[in-house]
């Protein structure tokens, strides 16, 4: 895929930290990605490495510590960092939406299922609707996400469902504004496997159907192998690695990326993975070149104050790492 026409959304180097009482976390540098019509990317890596965030700036949802230092988000050529509120709030009415990884966080406990769907529908219709035609719609993305008894969940409060059924209320409500372009990050984290297989399953049935993009963000890698057509693999706020899925996990180039392919458990394993040594850079003073050059385990000195940029390691296959230069 190489026509910038088929383009839904681009990143293109975008720079953004936070301020914090002991000064400036430089978070995400100069992070670069593109987004087709209709495809699913997958975006993979430690736990603090910056996927939410990135996923928060192009959603325009950023706390008001987060300082954006410079990039674009092109969706559909038009820049999301320079419109205006108004222009972004009707961009997620209709267009995009996201899916967190807590649903139980993501739903008002004091509120029933009817009220918060209600009103997501009433806040992303154009038109005014009837009470009936609202509720309709509600059934309809309630059996859209497969929940049975569509009726009851929207009299039930949120405790009353289970986690699976909850992660189920939240991607109905996405789909109503959902249209072109769907965020799930990491829907499966707070549930047992079995669930998260049956959510997994449900958003790639969904996907698949209506033809939207996603971007998942998740940590087993199982999933994220079966489910995306491109990988992108995160590491203390950068790209370090993106190709074909099939490519990056058959034949990974950058250490960071083959280091934690390493690291995942496998069945009749002869001993537990040790996984990779040392831990994510403070954001506070990163290193100057390469951000993984702390734990690589083949480091050169050229890592130390430099930068790496994409080389080109394959077929759409790139990774930022100064052994391919």
């Amino acid at each position: 895929m190489t026509n910038n026409v088929n383009k839904l959304l681009e990143v293109k180097n975008l720079t953004l930290g936070y301020k914090v009482y002991e000064g400036y976390l430089k978070v995400i540098n100069n992070v670069s990605l593109d987004l087709y019509y209709g495809e699913k990317i997958g975006l993979i890596g430690e736990s603090g490495c910056g996927k939410t965030t990135t996923m928060k700036a192009i959603m325009g949802i950023l706390p008001s510590n987060a300082v954006i230092q410079g990039g674009e988000i092109l969706y559909k050529g038009v820049d999301l960092l320079k419109i205006s509120k108004k222009e972004m709030d009707k961009i997620r009415k209709k267009n995009i939406s996201m899916i967190f990884q807590d649903p139980a966080l993501a739903l008002n406990p004091v509120f029933k299922i009817r009220e918060q769907f209600y009103d997501k529908i009433k806040y992303c219709s154009e038109n005014k609707l009837t009470r009936t035609e609202i509720h309709n719609l509600s059934i309809k993305f309630l059996k859209d996400a497969a929940l049975p008894e569509p009726d009851r969940i929207l009299d039930s409060y949120p405790f009353q469902l289970s986690g699976g059924m909850k992660q189920r209320v939240i991607i109905g409500m996405s789909l109503v504004s959902a249209n072109e372009l769907l965020i799930a990050d990491e829907p499966g984290t707070s549930l047992d496997v079995t669930i998260e297989d049956q959510i997994m399953r449900l958003l790639k049935s969904i996907v698949d159907q209506k033809g939207i993009s996603i971007i998942l963000i998740s940590h087993a890698l199982g999933t994220v192998r079966k489910f995306v057509d491109r990988v992108y693999v995160m590491y203390a706020g950068t790209i370090v690695e993106f190709g074909p899925t099939q490519e990056i996990f058959s034949n990974p180039k950058h250490p960071y990326t083959a280091l934690l392919l390493s690291s995942v458990p496998r069945l009749g394993g002869k001993e537990v993975s040790k996984g990779i040594p040392g831990v994510v850079p403070n954001y506070l003073n990163p290193p100057k070149g390469c951000r993984f050059v702390t734990r690589c385990p083949y480091k050169m000195d050229i890592c130390e104050y430099e930068t790496p940029k994409m080389y080109e390691v394959g077929k759409d296959h790139y990774a930022a790492c100064f052994h391919y230069k």
